[in-house]
């Protein structure tokens, strides 16, 4: 497979791009009529198909095959994480974890976040590229930003643990993972959580974990959570 496309939309035996990935095929690879493509819908299959309908704003290709993506490439990581004041830093973050291996994302909005509010339509691209580029075929669930309170009340997973930097010694996330079941790890702003989101979380049943000596950028630990839990999946 040398280049992967998407859409969401496969019907009735068709694969629908939208004008941006329509036009992706026509105006700049010069795709045409009978050409063969593969492709991916972002929840777990790659197809092949062939190009049988070009419009002004939409292409369409006939499904020829369906192929699940292996078990292997499931994802069970949802990181919850506070946006960071340079957007630039998470769409970083978001590309890296895409091409890793992620379930799900929740931007979360901290005592002491540096930013309350995102252009979720901008990181959507973000995903949607880094899961092409990377030939896999799930595209991460991109959460509004949420409140940490909110979330934490309702957040549901086999391990919930929640990183941050402790004045005792915390067991690494590493050390207490349990391989192939869900996990929720929530990320703080650059200043931490707040002492009451620490005891909220923990009264909501997440446990506190490390991520090592040093004391690392938000996406710097968002991304060494996301690499943990797919290392320990393996």
């Amino acid at each position: 497979m040398n280049q992967l496309f998407y859409t969401p939309r496969i019907e009735q035996g068709f694969a629908h791009f939208d004008e941006e990935e329509s036009r992706h095929l026509i105006t700049v690879l010069r795709r045409k009529i009978g050409d063969r493509l593969e492709l991916t819908d972002g929840n777990g299959f790659f197809y092949e198909a062939e190009i049988s309908e070009i419009g002004k704003k939409q292409v369409l290709a006939s499904i020829v095959s369906t192929t699940p993506a292996p078990i292997t490439e499931l994802p069970t990581l949802h990181l919850a994480i506070a946006p960071t004041k340079q957007i630039e830093r998470i769409e970083w973050l978001l590309e890296k974890a895409t091409e890793i291996g992620i379930a799900e994302i929740t931007l979360l909005h901290c005592q002491r976040s540096e930013r309350d509010t995102v252009r979720l339509d901008r990181l959507e691209k973000v995903l949607v590229s880094a899961m092409k580029q990377s030939l896999r075929a799930h595209l991460p669930k991109l959460n509004p930003l949420a409140r940490f309170q909110q979330f934490v009340n309702q957040a549901e997973a086999d391990q919930k643990w929640i990183a941050w930097c402790a004045d005792t010694p915390l067991p690494h996330l590493k050390t207490v993972l349990q391989a192939g079941k869900n996990a929720i790890v929530l990320i703080g702003p650059e200043g931490d959580f707040a002492p009451e989101e620490i005891r909220l979380a923990e009264s909501n049943g997440f446990t506190g974990v490390s991520l090592g000596a040093a004391r690392l950028r938000t996406e710097t630990a968002g991304l060494l959570a996301v690499a943990t839990v797919a290392l320990h999946s393996v």
